[in-house]
């Protein structure tokens, strides 16, 4: 087992000039010409040249397939079970080593430095959800050496609602602004599962999870865990969105905070724009330190695809979340008491988001080096860390 590189570690290894022999060859990467773009989450795109286009050198990829199960209140819960998730993975790895041209499997970080200087992409695949892991609690948990085997790097531990693992962040309804005690902590499965977890050295993600879910396996984790893709509390009190507790307990593991591109959790305004999530990346920057920032997408490397078929007009893509949003309404969960009116931000639901966020770094004042470290070097040492 690996000792966690948390980041008061970081912080003493910076001050005693020895950070970079600890982080390894990620900072070669950001003396060369080329910058280090890595993406918290996406997926396998169905047209293999927007992976050059992105200009990703690697990405967090969500190979789940899911299952609609309908809950007892009415609402729609997206499970990835094993059977789903393994016939999904199995074709994942396919395409993958079908492709050897352009798709590199990532196993450790190494990987990230061999995609870097070949020109392909480094795949590191996730699953948004640990439904897959269907054994016992009493199991010795071999579902997850299953999916180690077929190149499972990542596991997120559920999704929006709890499972038997982890309380999920929809499961937090309101009444008269009172919560209902549904921040529900990580189970004793949960406990298991994430000692099994850094027992195969493979990065947890609390994406989805509830707060008091997401603290607890801040304390118990061995290894650095992230949430690959969220926003920030403080900036819209939503459900779906993390307290500053939650982003600082994530840092001092050493591990990291996602930014996706959902702009419905990135502001409250008409209209979106890229300064609404650059805020999101300088929220967590202050909560957690620099080290903690990361980029993360949550949609294909195009972006939202029904939003670039109507030319972004986010008016009409709206709609299409409305029953879904409407359905929490009901159940009074945290911030779906708000009326959503937009999906994306129009400059970022595209091909060349990442470069687009670099140059709005810089904009905002970030230094070269502090850039560096949120399009990429942050993630790289996250997974060098967790994977080797």
């Amino acid at each position: 087992m690996k000792q966690a590189f948390n980041r008061r570690k970081l912080l003493k290894a910076m001050a005693a000039g020895s950070v970079l022999s600890q982080l390894g060859c990620f900072s070669a990467l950001a003396s060369e010409s080329k910058p280090l773009y890595l993406d918290g989450l996406c997926f396998l795109p169905d047209d293999l040249s927007d992976l050059s286009a992105s200009k990703i050198d690697a990405y967090l990829c969500d190979i789940s397939d899911i299952e609609a199960i309908k809950q007892p209140d009415g609402t729609t819960n997206y499970k990835r079970t094993y059977q789903a998730c393994m016939k999904s993975i199995t074709a994942a790895l396919t395409r993958v080593n079908e492709n050897p041209d352009k798709l590199l499997l990532g196993q450790s970080s190494a990987d990230i430095s061999r995609a870097h200087k070949t020109g392909k992409t480094a795949v590191f695949f996730q699953i948004q959800g640990a439904d897959c892991v269907e054994e016992s609690i009493h199991s010795s948990l071999n579902q997850v050496d299953e999916f180690y085997d077929k190149g499972l790097r990542a596991l997120q531990l559920t999704h929006h609602y709890g499972n038997k693992f982890s309380g999920g962040a929809l499961d937090n309804a309101v009444v008269k602004g009172q919560s209902q005690g549904l921040n529900k902590p990580l189970t004793k499965a949960g406990q298991q599962l994430i000692t099994k977890l850094n027992d195969k050295s493979i990065l947890i993600d609390v994406s989805h999870s509830s707060p008091q879910s997401a603290l607890d396996t801040a304390k118990i984790s061995e290894a650095p865990i992230v949430q690959s893709h969220g926003a920030v509390r403080a900036i819209v009190n939503h459900a779906r969105c993390s307290p500053d507790n939650v982003i600082k307990a994530i840092a001092d593991t050493g591990g990291l905070f996602g930014v996706f591109m959902m702009s419905f959790w990135l502001t409250n305004d008409k209209l979106p724009t890229t300064e609404h999530y650059i805020a999101h990346l300088k929220h967590v920057a202050n909560v957690g330190g620099i080290e903690s920032v990361a980029i993360a997408n949550d949609y294909p490397l195009r972006g939202q695809k029904n939003l670039l078929k109507l030319d972004n007009n986010n008016a009409e893509g709206v709609k299409q979340y409305l029953d879904w949003w409407h359905s929490l309404r009901a159940k009074n969960v945290l911030g779906y008491d708000i009326e959503p009116e937009h999906v994306v931000i129009p400059e970022l639901n595209h091909i060349h988001r990442m470069e687009r966020i670099d140059l709005a770094l810089a904009k905002a004042g970030f230094s070269a080096n502090d850039r560096d470290k949120v399009m990429g070097a942050n993630w790289q040492r996250v997974l060098k860390d967790v994977l080797g």
